[in-house]
């Protein structure tokens, strides 16, 4: 556990839920238009966690759990021209944009909602709770991750 490195990942359920991940078992990880966002995918390896986020829904929530399964590649959306991903400008030898690929691990019994974070003082510094943080994939510190792990319940994969 001392090597495992925490990411959060926000998705919008109508969109793909940690549901429909359940369902898929893994899934590739992209579409992601940001940068800095991209390069966040970028790092991460094989074996890192990464807690799933609902955002834009009534509750937004931290609601389980993926571990990478596969390391950035090219996104294959930026060349696909029905895609909303796509990228007209991105070079097929040197491709802009980045995807890596999630497996499900967990669905949380009871997902722990932005609300209830802004009131836990362990979590003050957590990069979500800051202002005007809009990345899609960011870094989480250790300190808050184990928090984040021992005060969800866990439903059985």
């Amino acid at each position: 556990m001392a090597d495992t490195i925490y990411f959060l990942i926000k998705t919008e359920p109508s969109a793909y839920s940690i549901d429909d991940l359940k369902r898929d078992k893994t899934t590739s990880w992209g579409g992601v238009r940001n940068y800095q966002a991209r390069n966040v995918l970028r790092s991460m390896k094989k074996g890192d966690t990464c807690f799933v986020y609902h955002s834009s829904c009534d509750v937004p929530a931290v609601v389980g759990e993926a571990i990478v399964t596969k390391e950035a590649y090219p996104d294959p959306l930026q060349f696909d021209k029905q895609s909303e991903y796509y990228d007209a400008g991105s070079p097929q030898a040197t491709p802009r944009w980045s995807a890596i690929e999630l497996k499900f691990v967990q669905k949380y019994k009871q997902p722990l909602s932005l609300t209830d974070m802004k009131k836990i003082p362990t979590l003050a510094t957590m990069r979500l709770l800051q202002r005007g943080n809009r990345l899609s994939v960011f870094p989480v510190e250790m300190r808050h991750a184990l928090f984040l792990q021992k005060r969800t319940t866990r439903d059985s994969a």
